[in-house]
């Protein structure tokens, strides 16, 4: 997986989008992607797309165990 480059991501949200910034951060960056038109022509989200989005963005970090904290 790569990084993101959150200083390029923030000024495109932030400056570009015109974004609050509490909108900002409650973006997933697949959202963000959509809004600068990253994502066009991509088609309809199917269960392949999904799969991609979730490897590329995981909830936790590879190699860490779940942290079950919250009781899901």
């Amino acid at each position: 997986m790569t990084s993101l480059d959150w200083p390029a991501l923030m000024r495109l949200g932030l400056r570009q989008l015109r974004l609050h910034p509490r909108d900002f951060w409650a973006l997933t960056p697949a959202e963000l992607a959509l809004m600068a038109g990253l994502e066009a022509g991509a088609g309809p989200l199917t269960r392949a797309r999904l799969n991609d989005l979730a490897a590329r963005y995981p909830d936790t970090p590879k190699g860490t165990p779940h942290d079950n904290a919250h009781g899901i």
